[in-house]
Order: structure tokens, then C-alpha cells, then sequence
């Protein structure tokens, strides 16, 4: 007898039970109705729906998109794109004499002004020194800021139980991630105020902090990093509500591997983006969820990452065992060769 017989025969005995199979294959329909919209509304974000139009932000009355952490990876890549859609940028930084480099190559390649200030994010004991003299800059030039791209960050040197963690590591990660880009954000949100509601420049002015998945699935062995990635998204998503009355965008970008000093990758594959395919993507996409597609002003813009995400969230969930026990069983195997790769290397000299 086939499980549907079963089934069948239980129902002619026990009527009432049509009920529950007619509730269980409602809901079962509603179900795969959901996701299957779900996975049509990421492709149409991903392959079909227009790419971002920066002319609200102010592109093309050259106003100004600060990026902090720029003198590397993406930020860099976050200047560069930036600069060739039309803004002056303001680089932030820890390196003067990288950020002036960089500074006069975007200014020239591109046409446009550029400026840059530096200051080290992990000093939090100088933070609002810094960020007060970052303002003075900002006044001081009467710089139109309708752009602020939050990527400075710090990750751990290699995979690391907590208990483990060093305590410069896990302060570094916690002021650089949070700490700072909180500070350095409210320092910012008058000018990207001004710009729309003072000076008209732009129709609106945009916050994007770059989030990751370490952030969206708990990661143990990053578990300081994982929880300041959690952090900022939360935070981000809170201040989307707050500031979106005054025309500032903000969102969070989730990103997965991507080639750079940090993830300690340099080939690129089609789950790991270089820097420039990352932004590309993230520029283009950023006011749709692509993969994000049950999440407020959140984005997963790369489309192997969006694929990714999205399969993890219709399927085990981020906050499941079976996610956090793989997440758990990949960083200890990354771990194990990072050790073995410097205990050879120590040996070799």
C-alpha cells in the first residue's frame, strides 16, 4: 500500500481528516507559491530591473562621496567607480602618503576633485579628535557630501576560538567596525542633510556600509568579527527608518568572499568576486535586495552571493545548526592551514 493510499483509506475511515489535508496542502501551496515568487523577484533584480540612477544623489552637479578604508580593496574600487560617475571624493584613511597618491590619480584620471584626510580608525582614544577635524574639513571646503560609503573594517588575522582572541585584535575589531563607523557616520549626517534640503544639489543623499556574511550567519571562530558584521546590519536597518523622512538613504551591502588582503584570497572565481566586480555589482544594484529578498533596505547585490543567500534562507535558515555546524567545521579547516602554513614557513627560516 503507497503512503497516498494510506492516506486515502485513513480518510474514508476518519472524515475529519479531509480537513487537515485540505489545511496542510493549502499551506503547502501558499508555501511554494512564496518562494517561487521569491526566486522569480531575485532574478528580476539581478538580470532584468535598471541598474541604479545616481543623478538623485547629485552626480551630476559633482557633489561629494566620502569613503573611508579607501586606500585598498574596495574602497579603492569604491573611489574609482564613484569618480567616473561623476562625484568629487574625499578619501579616508590611515596612510597620508597612499591616500595623496590615490587622491591625485583619481582627480586626474577622472576629472574631478578630489581630497583626501587621514586618520586611523583603531586609535579610539583620538576618534573624535579625528572625526573633528574631518568636519572642520568639510566646513571648511563647504564640500556638498551626498555619498557616504562606510567600508573601513578589520577582520581576524586567521580563524581564532574567542577564548583565544587576543585582546588587541578583539579591541581593534570592535572600534574599527563599530565604534568609529558609528561616530564617524553621525558626524556625517548633517552634511548629507544640508546637501538635499540646504544647498539642492541632490535630490537625496545615500548611506552604504558594507556588511558581510560573517554578519548574517553567526560564524564561530570569527565570532568577535561575526557579531560586529551582525551588529552594523541591525544598526544600519534601524537608521534606513529613521533617516528616510529626510531623503538619506541607507542600506547594508552583505557580501560573501571577495579577492583582498583581508580574506587573504587573490584568485577570483565565480563565488569570489574581485574588488571591481564587487562594487560594480553593489553600485548597479544597491536599491534592490537581489538576494536579500526578505530583508529592509539590505542588499546581497553579486549574483553568485545573492544565489547563495538566497538558497541558505529558503532552505536551513541562517540561524539553524546544520549552517552554523558547516560555518563551524570550514573555519576550522581554514584555521588548521593557516597553522600549518606559518609553522612551515617559521621552520624554512
Amino acid at each position: 500500500m503507497t503512503f497516498f493510499s494510506s492516506l486515502s483509506n485513513a480518510a474514508t475511515v476518519y472524515p475529519c481528516l479531509n480537513y487537515v489535508y485540505y489545511v496542510a496542502f493549502a499551506l503547502g501551496l501558499a508555501k511554494l507559491t512564496t518562494v517561487s515568487l521569491s526566486f522569480a523577484s531575485l532574478l528580476l533584480d539581478l538580470f532584468v530591473v535598471a541598474k541604479t540612477d545616481f543623478a538623485p544623489y547629485g552626480s551630476k552637479n559633482h557633489t561629494w562621496a566620502i569613503v573611508t578604508g579607501a586606500s585598498d580593496g574596495l574602497g579603492k574600487e569604491f573611489a574609482y567607480q564613484l569618480a567616473k560617475k561623476g562625484f568629487n571624493v574625499l578619501l579616508v584613511s590611515r596612510t597620508p602618503s597612499t591616500l595623496q597618491q590615490l587622491s591625485e590619480e583619481i582627480a586626474t584620471k577622472y576629472s574631478v576633485k578630489s581630497l583626501f584626510y587621514a586618520m586611523d580608525f583603531s586609535d579610539a582614544t583620538a576618534l573624535d579628535t579625528n572625526i573633528a577635524g574631518l568636519q572642520k574639513l568639510i566646513n571648511d571646503e563647504k564640500l556638498p557630501v551626498s555619498v557616504l560609503i562606510n567600508n573601513v573594517g578589520k577582520s581576524h588575522s586567521i580563524p581564532v576560538p574567542f577564548s583565544l582572541t587576543t585582546k588587541d585584535e578583539l579591541t581593534d575589531i570592535i572600534t574599527i567596525n563599530n565604534l568609529a563607523t558609528l561616530k564617524f557616520t553621525q558626524a556625517v549626517i548633517p552634511t548629507l542633510d544640508s546637501t538635499v534640503h540646504d544647498s539642492k544639489l541632490s535630490k537625496k543623499s545615500l548611506i552604504l556600509t558594507v556588511g558581510s556574511f560573517s554578519g548574517l550567519l553567526p560564524t564561530p571562530m570569527l565570532a568577535t568579527y561575526s557579531g560586529s558584521k551582525a551588529f552594523l546590519q541591525n544598526w544600519s536597518v534601524s537608521l534606513a527608518a529613521e533617516l528616510k523622512p529626510r531623503n538619506i538613504d541607507v542600506y547594508v551591502v552583505l557580501a560573501y568572499l571577495i579577492t583582498s588582503k583581508m580574506s587573504k584570497i587573490r584568485r577570483s572565481s565565480a563565488s569570489i568576486p574581485t574588488p571591481k566586480q564587487f562594487v560594480t555589482s553593489t553600485l548597479n544594484n544597491f536599491q534592490k535586495r537581489c538576494g536579500a529578498q526578505e530583508r529592509f533596505m539590505t542588499v546581497t547585490p553579486y549574483w553568485s552571493h545573492a544565489l547563495m543567500h538566497w538558497a541558505i534562507e529558503s532552505t536551513v535558515g541562517v540561524y539553524s545548526s546544520v549552517a552554523n555546524k558547516l560555518n563551524y567545521n570550514m573555519h576550522v579547516s581554514i584555521r588548521n592551514r593557516a597553522l600549518k602554513k606559518a609553522a612551515k614557513k617559521a621552520k624554512s627560516t
